[in-house]
């Protein structure tokens, strides 16, 4: 029989062998059997990945007792005996579940042993544990994954040939000075040329109105586009923005989750947007982090820099020479008047006893007159949400509740009403009475005045014929 040698040992018995070494080292010093073992068992020992190991002393020990006995062989544990299937489990149910298991994939273990028990494979009173399944079938080569429905994806790379035709937006983020402020630019790409349109600063993470007002730019400057590409960030999933891009018939499409590749070019547009600019903002002294002073860096390297470079998915040609020799002609947006007013939303409220709204959690005072009723106040998103209300023909801006103002400034006395000039409406009762007495009524509704008994009489006697 061959003996065996430490070069067949893989990491974990080389390192009982150095154990073991320690310990004949020490005790071939000439310390005791006991300390060495002590010794050795209070070090840290390190193996070939560079992991620390201890430990106890029985252990070193047992160890020792094994290598002095069979060497290196006595430092391997004897190999444990290894079932294909399973040593408690009886052969008819493996044979049973193995093929329930290929003729129904997904079906779970507590379903087969519920099958088991229905068609006497498995009887009603034994207690399986579905681990011990689980195992036996992970032995048997079976697969007990649960099977995921493949979802048909048509993820394709698309192109369009026309300029504002798609347009993509996106958000990139930069820090700007010695104190490394936080800034956000959004960014306006057209897809066919790759054409910048457009770029604006904000501080206050990705808001929806730093978006809208940086599409108002855009609109002005190039005209609607077909569709707007955006990706799931908080400023493109609100609902104002959809509110706006509805009203002007524009289009937008929002990227898969978890899928860059869909919105990769504006993807790469942001990473050569810090290569070339936004690196050198990171706690440089001359540059000043205020919004708009960022807004005209970037937009003097959108417009005069980037759009002016070569670019190697235009064959070299520049985004400026692709977007002048594109012959789609641009669709106007309408006169500042008109694409204004499609960046204001209505908005029903109804007014309280006290004449106030509410608004975000916000109170608004309103005019007087107009408690208990539904109003229309008109939101302008490029105003910071400024609401506005038509009254008495004329638009008037509603602020919030002065509280503190209220408490001490004086009151409107109260009026009486006004007496009423037209008549009341006759009721039943008054139409009856008429009818019946109307005729000895007098023009003022009252009866005449009281006669002799001649006279009496003479009435009733015209009355009676």
């Amino acid at each position: 029989m061959k003996e065996d040698s430490g070069r067949d040992l893989s990491g974990k018995w080389l390192l009982r062998y150095r154990v073991v070494s320690a310990v004949q080292g020490l005790t071939a010093a000439g310390l005791k059997r006991s300390a060495a073992l002590s010794a050795v068992a209070g070090q840290l020992h390190v193996d070939g990945a560079g992991r620390g190991h201890r430990f106890s002393v029985r252990t070193v020990r047992r160890w020792l007792a094994a290598f002095e006995g069979k060497g290196v062989a006595g430092l391997k544990n004897a190999a444990h005996p290894h079932s294909e299937s399973s040593e408690v489990l009886p052969p008819e149910l493996l044979d049973y579940l193995q093929a329930q298991k290929a003729a129904d994939e997904p079906a779970s273990i507590p379903e087969l042993l519920r099958r088991a028990r229905e068609e006497n494979a498995l009887h009603p009173t034994v207690v399986v544990d579905r681990s011990t399944v689980w195992r036996a079938l992970r032995r048997m080569g079976v697969s007990t994954r649960r099977v995921r429905r493949v979802e048909i994806n048509d993820k394709r790379r698309f192109a369009f040939s026309q300029r504002m035709r798609l347009v993509l937006a996106d958000f990139v983020h930069f820090r700007v000075g010695p104190a490394r402020l936080r800034r956000l630019a959004i960014y306006f790409l057209d897809d066919a040329t790759r054409y910048g349109l457009g770029v604006l600063v904000g501080t206050d993470g990705e808001k929806t109105v730093y978006c809208l007002r940086a599409l108002q730019d855009v609109l002005v400057r190039y005209g609607l586009m077909l569709v707007i590409y955006l990706d799931h960030g908080p400023a493109f999933v609100a609902d104002d923005l959809a509110r706006v891009l509805s009203g002007l018939r524009i289009g937008f499409i929002h990227g898969t989750s978890a899928y860059p590749q869909g919105h990769g070019k504006i993807e790469r547009f942001n990473r050569s947007l810090r290569a070339r600019i936004l690196r050198s903002f990171d706690g440089a002294l001359d540059v000043d982090p205020d919004c708009g002073a960022l807004t005209l860096r970037l937009r003097h390297d959108l417009f005069d820099k980037y759009n002016h470079l070569p670019h190697e998915s235009l064959e070299l040609d520049t985004p400026h020479q692709r977007w002048t020799s594109n012959a789609t002609l641009l669709k106007s947006a309408g006169d500042e008047e008109i694409l204004r007013a499609a960046f204001v939303l209505p908005e029903q409220r109804t007014v309280s006893n006290d004449h106030c709204i509410s608004f975000d959690g916000v109170l608004y005072e309103v005019p007087g007159g107009l408690a208990g009723r539904k109003v229309t106040v008109l939101r302008a998103l490029l105003e910071n949400d400024a609401l506005y209300l038509d009254h008495g023909g004329r638009r008037v801006r509603l602020h919030p509740v002065d509280l503190a103002a209220n408490a001490t400034s004086g009151r409107v006395r109260r009026t009486q009403p006004q007496e009423r000039v037209d008549p009341p409406a006759k009721t039943a009762s008054t139409l009856s009475f008429e009818r019946e007495y109307g005729s000895i009524l007098e023009s003022d509704g009252g009866f005449p005045e009281r006669e002799d008994a001649d006279s009496l009489n003479r009435h009733k006697e015209d009355d009676d014929e």
